[in-house]
């Protein structure tokens, strides 16, 4: 009997049963002797300084067993992210930075203290308003992900200048938040010297050595355990103030502790995507191929630490344009520190890049999709390099004959269905290959099982099952006889999920470890050990290589939308996403990634949005009541597909990141055909009903 290869077949998830029977135990449900419950204060002023903290009444709250402030809270060493310096001093850098914390006996009398806290503050002058010429806007050195904040390549001013055809727009981007299913939650317990934590994180290595630094201890007495997370989108790829929270009240109560911060304290805390405002001109040839293009971005950071969301990146690897210009310019706020979120600097640098695009193709007269293929380089246009593999002229072909792109109408406003305005869209989507160092170890067991271990991080992608594919192959096994064992600092360390690099990576350690474990079992002599044999990989000095090849996965999206002209409300019909990823671990966690991230872009282009109120200096859309996420019924029909890649320079499996790459350009494709659909171009997010109908009627933005 041939063995079928368990590497894209769609196996199910592993640990899908625990989760829909309720046996999967999160962070906040590791109930332990005597646990305890805490609940913050968070500031209600944009800037100032705490003058007193009175904490009698909530004392008298009953089960309250403490109150932390910055006057009582466990000291902690200096950390590398001072986001993570809570209760160290009476310091006020914006709203909603937390100011004490109440430990009770139960949840409701936690929060019910904390209700009971009464804080005081000398007020300063705040500026929380991002302009695009702002005085304090500033060009950095670095955007996020270490990229330099500018390039040029030859004279883009005076090749726009002398173009045939120019395009100079500006669009903007509203603050995004991310908010998975589960808040971020920790719970702590101290024994002695050791410190236990559950928390839900992308990424417990990093929490580990976080934690060990901040309360003194050798790493080794600290274990981190995040074996179900659920979601993350970027916000848990660092600790948070809810870790450093629950082991601070577990110290200070000699009792477990649970922090589960509440959904609308997360936007201040735990990150967002900052608002990003971009100009785009393109200069083009009569036939459409670009002779200059110039992407520049004005974003937000906070007064706490630098932050730079790196969207103008993407446009110096799209396209050919033989003089180009990329810019970040960022402004200091009394604004909450931003961070990742689903394909940082990609999704809002794409939405406006595939945008100005698509106006170019208006000008031109000239099919958008030819005029991306026309536009198809040799090499990556920044750095020079080959490109390990770029399918995207394949992925236009091919989503363009699955969505029957040739019968399109070309006009705008050429499709009516009673007061349904109809129209289509395109876009492209671009997404780095990200690896780094990864150990795992596979042991062979007497049984003819196998266990593999790995500190990996199962978000709700299927990693606990794709490691166990990725296994069954290197071992030449069924994928019954491979268990796996993830999200625990005890276990070999990883790298965290996050940057769509995670499969990559861990995987890359799985199968050498196996490999390894496979040759050492054809040199076996007699049967196993009563301990097995195990074999160890560590790819250190590999993963984290200098590629001579640039590495990308890319991808291909259509919509189609309604636009009614009565309520300005816009429905998306279908979407459709082909990309090229790689080889395909998982056929079936694949497709819901896809599908998954194509939903997120839905919700940026037409429901996901946030304002920072002037007066306040807080975040109006705080709560899933006011911040409108996407549900799959959104979209009635919905299609994911791949071209299967077969690149040599990747990793042992040849596979891409798939987790991020499908919200990266559904935004711009939705807002492409609300443009066709109406004749209107909208260049800001979200598409809400009283921005277009706004529109309509007077015929401009």
């Amino acid at each position: 009997m041939v063995r079928t290869a368990a590497v894209g077949a769609p196996a199910e998830r592993r640990e899908g049963r625990e989760k829909v029977t309720g046996t999967a135990r999160y962070a906040a449900e590791h109930v332990h002797p005597g646990r305890a419950h805490a609940w913050p204060v968070p500031a209600s002023v944009a800037r100032g300084t705490v003058t007193a903290v009175d904490t009698a009444a909530a004392l008298e709250q009953p089960g309250v067993l403490a109150v932390l402030t910055h006057e009582n809270a466990p000291r902690l060493t200096q950390p590398d992210d001072p986001v993570l310096a809570v209760l160290q001093n009476p310091r006020v850098p914006h709203h909603g930075w937390f100011v004490a914390l109440v430990v009770a006996e139960t949840l409701e009398a936690a929060r019910a203290g904390a209700a009971a806290v009464r804080v005081s503050y000398d007020t300063e002058d705040h500026d929380v308003t991002l302009t695009e010429t702002h005085p304090a806007a500033y060009v950095p050195e670095k955007a996020n992900g270490g990229y330099p904040a500018s390039r040029e390549h030859g004279d883009p001013e005076g090749a726009f200048g002398s173009s045939a055809v120019r395009v100079d727009v500006r669009y903007r981007v509203p603050p995004l938040h991310n908010h998975p299913m589960e808040p971020h939650t920790s719970t702590a317990l101290w024994d002695g010297d050791r410190l236990t934590v559950h928390t839900s994180s992308q990424g417990s290595n990093v929490v580990r050595s976080t934690l060990a630094a901040l309360f003194g201890l050798p790493e080794e007495r600290v274990t981190v355990v995040a074996e179900h997370v659920g979601g993350g989108f970027g916000s848990k790829g660092t600790p948070r103030p809810d870790v450093v929270l629950a082991a601070m009240a577990a110290r200070r109560t000699g009792r477990p502790v649970t922090v589960a911060l509440p959904r609308r304290y997360l936007p201040a805390v735990v990150g967002h995507r900052a608002p990003t405002l971009h100009r785009l001109r393109l200069g083009a040839r009569a036939d459409g191929r670009l002779t200059s293009l110039i992407h520049e971005v004005t974003t937000h950071t906070s007064r706490v630490k630098e932050f730079v969301e790196q969207a103008a990146v993407p446009a110096r690897i799209m396209y050919a344009a033989p003089d180009s210009r990329t810019l970040h310019r960022v402004a200091p706020l009394d604004v909450p520190t931003p961070s990742w979120m689903r394909a940082p600097g990609e999704a809002p640098g794409m939405y406006a890049l595939e945008s100005a695009m698509d106006e170019l193709a208006c000008e031109l007269g000239m099919d958008p999709v030819e005029l991306r293929i026309a536009n198809e380089p040799e090499s990556e246009p920044d750095s020079g390099k080959p490109f390990s593999s770029r399918h995207l002229v394949e992925c236009l072909r091919e989503g363009a004959r699955r969505f029957d792109w040739a019968r399109r109408d070309p006009r705008p406003r050429s499709r009516r269905a009673g007061p349904l305005l109809l129209g289509t869209g395109v876009a492209a989507a671009v997404y780095p290959v990200l690896m780094q160092p990864s150990t795992a170890t596979a042991r062979a067991l007497p049984d003819g099982t196998f266990l593999v271990r790995i500190n990996a991080t199962d978000i709700g992608t299927g990693s606990r099952t794709m490691l166990a594919q990725v296994a069954a192959d290197a071992l030449g096994v069924e994928l019954e006889r491979v268990r796996t064992e993830v999200g625990s600092s005890e276990l070999p360390p990883a790298s965290l999920a996050g940057g769509s690099s995670g499969t990559a990576s861990w995987g890359w350690a799985v199968h050498d470890a196996c490999a390894r474990l496979a040759a050492d079992l054809r040199q076996q002599a007699g049967p196993l050990p009563a301990e097995g044999l195990e074999a160890r990989a560590d790819t250190a000095g590999r993963a984290d290589a200098e590629s001579r090849w640039a590495r990308h996965a890319f991808g291909a999206h259509f919509a189609e939308v309604a636009v009614d002209t009565v309520t300005g409300e816009v429905r998306v019909s279908r979407l459709l996403g082909v990309y090229a990823a790689g080889h395909i671990l998982n056929a079936r966690t694949a497709r819901s990634q896809f599908v998954g991230g194509m939903t997120m872009g839905l919700g940026m282009a037409l429901t996901e949005g946030s304002t920072v109120d002037a007066a306040f200096g807080d975040f109006t859309e705080s709560d899933l009541a006011s911040y409108h996420v996407p549900a799959h019924a959104d979209v009635p029909d919905i299609e994911a597909h791949w071209i299967d890649e077969d690149d040599p320079h990747l990793n042992p499996m040849g596979s891409k990141g798939i987790g991020e790459i499908g919200i990266v350009g559904t935004a711009a494709a939705i807002g492409n055909a609300v443009h066709h659909a109406t004749g209107v171009r909208l260049r800001e997010l979200p598409l809400t009903p009283d921005r277009v109908l706004r529109a309509a009627a007077s015929g401009r933005p």
